[in-house]
Order: C-alpha cells, then sequence, then structure tokens
C-alpha cells in the first residue's frame, strides 16, 4: 500500500513538471513574439494618431500579434483590404498604413451604429456589412453572432452553400466546437482570439 502511494506520489509530481515545463515553454515562446510584435509599436502608434484611433493602439497591436506575431512583412495581413488579393504588400509599414486604415473605417462605422469596438475588430476579419448584421441583432458582437454570419451569410455569399467545415486548430476553437470553421467563412473566432491576445500582449509587453 505504501509503495502504491509512492508511486502514485512520484506520478502526480512529474505530472506537474511537465505542467510547469510546458508551460514556461509556451511562456517563452508567447513573450519572443509580443517582442517581435513590439519592435513596429512606434509605427503603430504614429498611424493609430495619424488615422485618429491612437486610443486602440494595444487593440492593433494585438491584431499584429494575431495576424502575423510580428514574422511577416504584412504584418497586418492588409493586402486584401486594400487591393482586394493576397501578396500585394512588400513592406511592413505600408502593411501597418492599411491595416489601421482599414480598422479606423471599420471603428468609425461601428460608432455610427452603436456597436461596440469588438464588432469593429471581427469586421476587420469579416469586412464591414458584419456591423449591419450586429447593429440589427444587439449592438454587440458576439461568439454566437458571429458564427451565425459566417455560417448563414458569409460562406453562401463566397461559394459555400452547403456550409462546409474544415479544422481550424486553435484553443478556442477547440474548446468551443471541436476546432471547426466555414470555408470561405472567414474566421468568427477573430475578436474573440484578439481580445485574448491582448492580454497577452499588454502582460509581456509589461515585463
Amino acid at each position: 500500500m505504501l509503495k502504491k502511494r509512492n508511486k502514485l506520489k512520484k506520478f502526480f509530481f512529474i505530472l506537474l513538471l511537465l505542467i510547469v515545463i510546458v508551460f514556461m515553454i509556451i511562456g517563452f515562446k508567447i513573450n519572443k513574439q509580443v517582442k517581435n510584435v513590439l519592435v513596429w509599436e512606434p509605427e503603430v502608434r504614429k498611424a493609430a494618431k495619424h488615422y485618429d484611433i491612437e486610443e486602440y493602439t494595444d487593440v492593433i497591436l494585438a491584431i499584429i500579434y494575431t495576424e502575423s506575431k510580428g514574422n511577416h512583412v504584412d504584418l497586418m495581413q492588409s493586402s486584401e483590404s486594400k487591393y482586394g488579393s493576397r501578396n500585394q504588400i512588400f513592406t511592413s509599414e505600408e502593411s501597418i498604413d492599411s491595416g489601421v486604415e482599414h480598422l479606423s473605417e471599420v471603428i468609425e462605422e461601428a460608432n455610427k451604429n452603436n456597436c461596440d469596438i469588438w464588432t469593429a475588430v471581427q469586421a476587420y476579419n469579416f469586412g464591414s456589412r458584419y456591423i449591419n448584421y450586429v447593429a440589427e441583432n444587439g449592438k454587440k458582437n458576439t461568439l454566437e453572432l458571429a458564427e451565425t454570419y459566417s455560417r448563414d451569410t458569409l460562406a453562401p455569399l463566397l461559394g459555400n452553400e452547403e456550409k462546409t467545415t474544415y479544422f481550424y486548430k486553435h484553443p478556442l476553437a477547440l474548446i468551443y466546437n471541436g476546432g471547426k470553421l466555414y470555408k470561405n467563412g472567414g474566421n468568427f473566432f477573430y475578436a474573440e482570439s484578439v481580445k485574448w491576445n491582448l492580454k497577452s500582449v499588454k502582460f509581456f509587453s509589461s515585463n
């Protein structure tokens, strides 16, 4: 009996140690990624001031973290919103300027419709039509609203009338629905991802 207890103690100690090591590795990785993003903070502040959304500088940094982890020329993945297709932006400065301009436009539209900032953030991924949808359905972005819009409006609009899904290995998605997104339906976890990443940016930038 004593040997069994000792084995159990040893097992739980090793398990706890492994969990701590995993969290340390994840924390180190996130810290490195945040530092990559923060390199661009002066450029982000400059663009945010120019487009009059300086109070959302941290949100912009969280968007960069979400889109590229600071490790891509098109930091804010803003080529599609500006040119209508990918890989048309060749400097990070242009990516930031275009991305912040686009964000300022959806924030302005969300404000006009008395919607929250997370509606604007989700519209950064979905497109500005999503703002009207939220305005007609409570004026506040929710994961459920974003999913419904992705499934019933955006996906069919872009050719996925069967509403087929594909695997998305993000922790939020895995917890919520086993890791599913709708083909051609954007990322309905986008605002929630940015919200979570905003916490990481704030935490690791203060250390």
